[in-house]
């Protein structure tokens, strides 16, 4: 191999480690952070759900819990009748659910995550 032929082989390999280094590692970074933000949405669901399936086998008609008002602060609260909930819908909106109708709600978006 001769001297221009190694210099052009360099050069060659410069420029994928330049486009590595400054496009395929700053997208992969991204994207594993919207992976991240998906996987702790979708647990928040499964929270719910989880919460859901205790309220019924529980019988639970009333109760005290604790509710997160953000950056892990939490207040106590009571629930004075637990045949109706608020449910994060997305884009900033929440809707008063029936237990069934949350959990069908959660379970379809779930679904749609998973795609």
């Amino acid at each position: 191999m001769e001297v221009a032929d190694t210099a052009k082989v360099q050069e060659t390999i410069q420029k994928y480690e330049e486009f590595i280094y400054t496009k395929l590692e700053p997208d992969l970074q991204q994207i594993t952070q919207d992976r991240d933000a998906l996987y702790n949405r979708m647990s928040e669901y499964l929270k719910l759900k989880t919460h859901i399936e205790t309220i019924r086998n529980q019988g639970l008609e009333e109760m005290e819990t604790k509710v997160d008002l953000g950056s892990n602060f939490f207040a106590k609260a009571f629930v004075p009748d637990t045949k109706y909930m608020f449910v994060n819908v997305g884009f900033g909106f929440h809707l008063e659910m029936t237990l069934d109708e949350a959990d069908e709600f959660i379970d379809r978006k779930i679904s749609h995550m998973e795609k």
